[in-house]
């Protein structure tokens, strides 16, 4: 990140878009942290996964399969199912960001979150030509100011959850604060019908499937959405707005 990305005013925009869900983001992160230590994981390893993985939701997934000494291949398969949505998001994203170089492109990705891929889309509707370098770096500028905001959120109270896991007890209703940014996450996502569906498929068929070990439940859930949207989406749909999740 360049001074000049820092410096822009949409920096700052994008900083003060993040800022309003930042609380939900920290109490999911401060709730991860406690669960990574609580599931057994050493302090280096809690630290090392909350720093590097950056993806709330397959680390949630991953934790209990952990606890639970699951096999290799079924904690890689459900965080890879669970993170199949941010193949979505890159395809999506790709004509905003093919003007950069490869690490540009491969750091932005690892920064981009859900609310920020949200937000930004929101912000910027369509991109732009690779000749307009002033709202390129305006575009640039604000995904900086969203990812900043965003990781800081998320990882500061993880490893603040990490530090005080001890001193924490679960019943104090983290998990529950966990479930609620999960939700807040999951309503500004669902911003058409099939998305509406696809989330009380998945829902549903994740409390049918909950007697599964292995927490195996989630990819059922997982594989009845898409089957449910592939079934429900028309051939030929246009589609969705440059401005919605996908």
């Amino acid at each position: 990140m360049t001074a000049a990305l820092l410096l822009h005013p949409e920096f700052r925009q994008g900083v003060r878009d993040m800022a309003p869900v930042a609380a939900g983001t920290a109490a999911w992160g401060l709730m991860t942290g406690v669960a990574m230590v609580k599931s057994g994981m050493s302090l280096f390893e809690a630290v090392l996964m909350g720093v590097i993985v950056f993806a709330g939701s397959s680390q949630l997934a991953a934790t209990p399969l952990i606890l639970a000494s699951a096999p290799m291949w079924v904690i890689l398969a459900t965080a890879f199912c669970v993170n199949l949505r941010f193949a979505v998001f890159s395809a999506h994203l790709r004509p905003y960001f093919m003007h950069q170089p490869l690490w540009r492109r491969l750091v932005s990705g690892y920064f981009t979150a859900d609310l920020t891929y949200v937000m930004f889309t929101h912000r910027h509707p369509l991109p732009v030509s690779p000749d307009d370098i002033a709202s390129l770096r305006a575009q640039e500028a604000y995904l900086a100011g969203n990812c900043v905001m965003g990781w800081f959120s998320w990882v500061g109270a993880s490893l603040l959850g990490i530090a005080l896991a001890n001193a924490i007890p679960m019943h104090w209703g983290l998990g529950f604060a966990g479930i609620l940014a999960l939700l807040g996450i999951l309503c500004s996502l669902a911003s058409s019908r099939l998305r509406v569906v696809s989330a009380g498929v998945a829902g549903a068929a994740a409390v049918a499937a909950f007697a599964l070990p292995l927490k195996l439940n989630i990819l059922v859930a997982i594989a009845a959405a898409v089957a449910v949207c592939l079934v429900l989406e028309k051939p030929g749909m246009p589609p969705p707005k440059a401005g919605s999740a996908a």
